[in-house]
């Protein structure tokens, strides 16, 4: 079983150099006390906030910094199938997504600790 994912997570990129927490926007379901997430919770900015500066990006562009900004195309997978969260499989902490710049983006803390998915 996997832990259910909460607002609060907490993300990393494998391009960037800072974590950052997962926002949960909208009306939803409650997991434990924070609103739970689903596969479809993978917005750059809305969701998935900058992780620092991004180190493919700023290798392309000669060493200067440049903003880890996630470039996300597909939901996160692969989900719990079977826990609906506002209609779209629940959002697991063993799910991941992929950046279209290179990076892969997974759930280092599902912001819930209780609350377990198939």
């Amino acid at each position: 079983m996997a832990q259910l994912v909460c607002m609060t997570a907490m993300l990393k990129c494998t391009s960037g150099d800072a974590p950052t927490a997962l926002v949960v926007a909208g009306l939803t379901v409650l997991g434990e006390t924070q609103p739970a997430a689903n596969i479809m919770d993978n917005k750059p900015i809305a969701n998935i906030v900058p992780f620092g500066t991004c180190k493919v990006l700023t290798s392309a562009a000669s060493g200067v910094p440049t903003p880890c900004v996630p470039a996300i195309v597909t939901p996160w997978a692969p989900g719990s199938p079977t826990v609906p969260v506002r209609g779209l499989p629940a959002l697991n902490n063993t799910s991941t997504c992929t950046c279209t710049v290179g990076g892969v983006i997974s759930i280092t803390s599902a912001g819930c600790t209780k609350e377990m998915v198939p």
